[in-house]
């Protein structure tokens, strides 16, 4: 395995004379091989140009240095290092960090495909089959990750990225900016990913481990099928209390096999100690792809 990279090193501040880049400005310091071609994304410290490097396109990720807290640099430098010591056809792949005066620059492949979330919208619901082979690749990613002891912590339809945006696309993890390390005995306290996707035990505010992602991906595939996340709420406390109160079904209109069923109520458990091993989801037999038996009747309650 290839040396993780250092993480980016501090600069100094730009001199009072000198008028900051603003975060909209196309990157021009990027270093031999780059051309820039258009911006592709934007938020509230960096902005995500499409470029090509030595002929090959890549997507480079501006983060402005001015707009970074303490907390967010950690993360960045965090999120480099873990990009850079992992490498899985399933996870968008590390190609360099370049660290400038105003920004540090987060160079990672180009996926044409653009994200999950657009696709689903894009559809309404996806084909049964096609869910199959997605969580099928997500679980490969995961299981990446898992074996380095890495907790993604913000896994979510945004955050998955597809080669193409087609049924034949190959969908990759990204966004591992509050991706961490944490042992098989070690639990976490921090409130980060996104409410919807959230595990029960992140949205009490209780101390969690690695299974929180087991919920994600329980909540990416059943909003694959139903085209919506399993729950909802006004704000985090609604929503923590439809996941404790409401039972889970998928709308009345949508039919999948017992096989994806079977996935559903393993990843979608409340109570984290009766959900799932990573070793089950792995080896199951709907996420490795087997052949789907047809379902007769109310699919399920949690």
């Amino acid at each position: 395995m290839a040396e993780a990279p250092k993480t980016a090193p501090p600069a100094p501040p730009a001199a009072p004379s000198q008028s900051r880049t603003p975060l909209n400005a196309a990157p021009t310091d990027l270093g031999p091989g780059y051309v820039v071609e258009r911006q592709i994304g934007t938020g509230s410290f960096a902005t995500v140009w499409l470029a090509t490097k030595d002929n090959a396109q890549c997507a480079v990720k501006a983060v402005d240095r001015s707009r970074l807290t303490k907390k967010l640099r950690a993360n960045l430098d965090d999120e480099i290092r873990i990009l850079g010591s992992v490498k899985h056809p399933n996870l968008v792949a590390f190609v360099d960090a370049v660290p400038r005066t105003e920004r540090i620059y987060v160079v990672l492949e180009y996926l044409s495909g653009g994200d999950l979330q657009k696709f689903i919208r894009s559809k309404g619901r996806l084909h049964e089959g096609t869910a199959q082979t997605w969580i099928g690749h997500l679980a490969a990613g995961l299981e990446c990750l898992w074996s380095r002891s890495l907790v993604h912590r913000d896994l979510k339809p945004q955050n998955l990225l597809l080669t193409e945006a087609s049924d034949n696309g190959v969908l990759k993890i990204g966004d591992f900016g509050f991706a961490r390390q944490l042992g098989p005995s070690k639990l976490a306290e921090t409130l980060c990913g996104s409410p919807l996707y959230m595990a029960p035990e992140i949205l009490a505010l209780k101390r969690y481990d690695a299974k929180a992602d087991l919920w994600s991906a329980g909540t990416v595939l059943f909003e694959m099928v139903a085209g919506r996340p399993p729950y909802s709420g006004r704000d985090h406390r609604d929503l923590l209390r439809n996941i404790r109160r409401k039972a889970l079904r998928l709308p009345k209109d949508v039919t999948v096999s017992r096989e994806c069923l079977d996935v559903l109520q393993k990843l979608l458990r409340r109570d984290p100690l009766k959900r799932c091993a990573f070793e089950d989801f792995f080896r199951d037999p709907f996420v490795n792809g087997c052949a789907l038996t047809k379902v007769v009747g109310d699919p399920f309650a949690l």
